[in-house]
C-alpha cells in the first residue's frame, strides 16, 4: 500500500501531541519532589548512555567527533541537572510578606522541541530535562538526517520517566519527521510553547506559528585579543574552542581581531598549536568550498575535520592540524570568511587600535551574529568593560573558549544549549534558556492600601484651597529647569494671573484643578505670552527683559510687567552625546517632526523625557 509520507507524519504528530497532552493532565499535578525525582532519573539515564549516543550521532550525521559530542551529552545530563537542582518551578515559589504577594509556578503544557542535526542527542536531553523540570510534557521533532540517534535518545528519556513513576507518554518523538510534520507540531492547538533549534528558516517558522517560541539567531562570534592578554594562553583557548566538535556549536569562535602589533607573535602561537595557516590562494579555495550563494555554508562542509575540508578544497592539510586559519582584510560580503562557518575554519583580522578592533567586532556581529556571543582576552579590566559596553552581544565572555564559556562549562552562566539573542535579533529572550522560561507565574496579591493612599493629592492642592505659595515655589523650580531665573514677585504675579480668582469649588469639583499641573499652567502661560509682542529693552541679568525707560512726559504703562517665553532653539539633529550633555546641564532638547534623532539618543532621552516636540 502506498502512503503519502507527509500525511503519515502529520497524523503521527496529531496522535503524539494528544498522547503527551493526556499524560500531562496527570504530570501537571506532580509535586516539586516528584518532578525532581523524574529529572534526576532522566539525567542518570543520559549519563549512562552518553558515550554510545555520541558515537551514534557522529556515525549517522557525519558531523563533529565523538569525544566532543560526549562532552555535550555530559553538559546536559550532569552539569545542567546540578545547576537546576533545588530550583523551584511548581507550587509556591516564594512569599513577599511586605507586599502580601504569593508567587506560584504553573506549567505551560506541551512543549514542541525542534532538534538540530549538529547536536542531535545532547539537545534531546537538554530540552527534555528543562521541560520536565518545569512540569511540562514534550514532543521532539528530529532532523531527518539525525532521526535514529534522536529517537534513540528520546526513547531513553521516556524509559527513565516511566521508571521514576511518571506517565511515559509525557515524552514523545516523531519518527517520520518531515517539514509538514514540524509545521503541524508547532501549530497544533495543544502545543503550548516551542523550543526551536535549527537554521534561520526554522526559527522564523517557529516565531510565525502563532505560539510562544524560543528560537535563537546565528552565532557569528568575534574574539578580540587585547595587547594586555596572555597571548599564548589566549591563542590556546581560541584553538580549543574553534576545534571543539569541529565548529558545530553556534557559539564557536569565527573571527579573531587584534592590533597589528601582535600579528607576528600571534601567528607564531597559532602555528605552535598545530593551526594550519592558509596562504592567499588556499584561502580563496576554502572560501569557494565552504560557501554557496554568498555566505551560506554548504551542508556537506558543516562539522567536518580540517583535513576533510582541505581535501574538498584541493589543499594538502597536515594530519595533525587542529584548525585552518586565514587572514582577512575586512568584514562583509567581500570577505566571506568573516561570516559564520560552522567548521574548524578561523579568520583573523588585524587593526591599528583597540577602538578599531572593537568596531570590527561590532561589524562582525552585525554581519550575521547580532545579540549572540563575543569574547575578549585581556588583563586590562577597563578595556574589558569598554568592550562589553560597546558590542551588540548578550554573552560577553572573558578569557575563555567561546563554546565552553557560552554554554556554562567554564563560566557561571546557566548551562544551556539554547542561547537567546534578544530583541535586536528578533528573539524573545537574551538569556541562556532554562526551566524558568517554561513556566508561568501566578500571583496571589492582597490589598495593602487604598486608592487615596496610593495616589495622594498634589501638595499644592488641599481639600478646598489652593496654596499659592506652594505653587510659586513649584513654578520657580519648573522655570529653572527651562533655564530661566525670575524674581519671586514676578512669579507670584504670573501664578495669580493664571489661577481662577473666585473661591475654589467644593471638593468633588476640585478634580480639574488637580489635573491642572504646574507644568501645564506655566506652559500655557508662556505660550500665551509668546504670541504677544516682546517688550524691548536690555536684560537685567536675571533672564527677564525690562522695559525701556519712558520719558517723564509719557505716562507709565498700565500693564504689569510680563514674563516672556524663553527663546526655543529647535535641533535638526540629535545624537547620544547631545542627550548626555542635556542631562548633565538639566536642559531640554527641542525638536520638530523633521528633526533627525539617532536611535541611541532617543532611547537615552526617553528615561528623563529630555526631548520636547515643538512646532517651527
Amino acid at each position: 500500500m502506498l502512503h503519502d509520507q507527509d500525511l503519515v507524519s502529520v497524523q503521527e504528530v496529531r496522535t503524539k501531541v494528544d498522547k503527551a497532552y493526556a499524560a500531562w493532565q496527570i504530570y501537571k499535578r506532580f509535586t516539586q519532589e516528584q518532578i525532581d525525582a523524574v529529572v534526576e532519573a532522566v539525567a542518570a539515564k543520559g549519563r549512562a548512555h552518553a558515550r554510545r549516543l555520541a558515537e551514534m550521532a557522529v556515525q549517522e550525521t557525519g558531523m563533529g567527533n565523538a569525544d566532543d559530542k560526549f562532552a555535550k551529552n555530559m553538559l546536559c545530563t550532569d552539569l545542567l541537572p546540578r545547576y537546576i537542582r533545588g530550583m523551584k518551578t511548581v507550587g509556591v515559589l516564594r512569599e513577599i510578606p511586605e507586599q502580601r504577594i504569593t508567587e506560584i509556578g504553573v506549567p505551560q503544557g506541551v512543549v514542541a522541541a525542534i532538534c538540530p542535526t549538529t547536536n542531535p542527542t545532547s539537545t534531546v536531553f537538554f530540552k527534555s530535562i528543562i521541560a520536565l523540570k518545569a512540569g511540562n510534557a514534550i514532543v521532539l521533532s528530529p532532523h531527518p538526517r539525525a532521526r535514529q540517534c534522536t529517537c534513540t535518545s528520546a526513547a531513553l528519556v521516556a524509559e527513565a520517566v516511566a521508571e521514576a513513576g511518571a506517565p511515559a507518554d509525557i515524552v514523545q518523538c516523531i519518527t517520520t519527521s518531515t517539514l509538514d510534520a514540524t509545521q503541524a507540531l508547532m501549530k497544533h492547538p495543544r502545543t503550548s510553547v516551542i523550543l526551536a533549534t535549527g537554521g534561520a528558516g526554522m526559527v522564523r517558522a517557529a516565531y510565525s506559528s502563532g505560539k510562544p517560541a524560543f528560537g535563537v539567531g546565528p552565532g557569528n562570534v568575534p574574539i578580540l585579543i587585547d595587547t594586555s592578554a596572555d597571548l599564548p594562553q589566549a591563542v590556546a583557548r581560541v584553538v580549543s574552542g574553534k576545534s571543539f566538535d569541529y565548529g558545530t556549536v553556534c557559539s564557536s569562535e569565527q573571527t579573531v581581531v587584534a592590533e597589528r602589533s601582535l600579528r607576528d607573535r600571534m601567528l607564531a602561537e597559532f602555528k605552535a598549536r598545530k593551526a594550519y595557516l592558509l596562504n592567499d590562494a588556499e584561502r580563496a579555495a576554502v572560501e569557494k568550498t565552504l560557501f554557496t550563494h554568498g555566505t551560506t555554508v554548504r551542508p556537506e562542509c558543516v562539522g567536518k575535520s580540517p583535513q576533510v575540508i582541505g581535501q574538498m578544497a584541493g589543499i594538502s592539510v597536515p594530519a595533525d592540524a587542529s584548525i585552518l586559519v586565514a587572514e582577512i582584510a575586512g568584514v562583509g560580503k567581500e570577505h566571506p570568511l568573516s561570516a559564520e562557518k560552522l567548521s574548524p575554519v578561523l579568520a583573523v583580522l588585524f587593526t591599528d587600535s583597540f577602538d578599531a578592533a572593537t568596531d570590527a567586532c561590532e561589524a562582525i556581529l552585525h554581519f550575521g551574529g547580532l545579540g549572540h556571543t563575543c569574547v575578549i582576552h585581556a588583563q586590562n579590566e577597563a578595556n574589558v568593560r569598554r568592550y562589553g559596553e560597546r558590542v551588540s552581544a548578550f554573552r560577553v565572555l572573558v578569557n575563555t573558549s567561546a563554546p565552553q564559556g557560552s554554554v556554562g562549562i567554564t563560566t557561571g552562566l546557566q548551562p544551556s544549549m539554547t542561547l537567546g539573542c534578544g530583541a535586536i535579533a528578533g528573539n524573545i529572550t537574551s538569556d541562556n534558556v532554562g526551566p524558568q522560561h517554561l513556566i508561568n507565574i501566578k500571583r496571589i496579591s492582597w490589598a495593602i492600601r487604598t486608592p487615596e493612599e496610593a495616589m495622594p493629592p498634589s501638595p499644592a492642592v488641599t481639600a478646598g484651597a489652593v496654596d499659592k505659595s506652594a505653587l510659586v515655589a513649584a513654578v520657580e523650580r519648573y522655570l529653572a529647569q527651562k533655564g530661566l531665573s525670575v524674581s519671586n514677585p514676578a512669579v507670584a504675579a504670573a501664578v495669580a494671573a493664571a489661577l481662577p480668582s473666585a473661591p475654589p469649588p467644593p471638593a468633588p469639583a476640585v478634580r480639574p484643578v488637580l489635573r491642572d499641573t504646574v507644568s501645564g499652567v506655566v506652559d500655557r502661560f508662556l505660550s500665551k505670552k509668546a504670541q504677544e509682542e516682546p517688550v524691548a529693552g536690555p536684560s537685567c541679568g536675571c533672564g527677564v527683559k525690562t522695559a525701556e525707560p519712558q520719558p517723564e512726559s509719557t505716562p507709565a504703562a498700565s500693564k504689569p510687567a510680563a514674563i516672556p517665553a524663553p527663546k526655543i532653539e529647535i535641533s535638526d539633529f540629535v545624537c547620544e552625546a547631545d542627550v548626555r550633555e542635556a542631562i548633565a546641564r538639566n536642559k531640554k532638547i527641542f525638536i520638530s517632526p523633521k528633526s533627525i534623532v539617532t536611535p541611541s539618543a532617543r532611547e537615552l532621552a526617553s528615561r528623563d523625557e529630555i526631548l520636547v516636540m515643538a512646532e517651527r
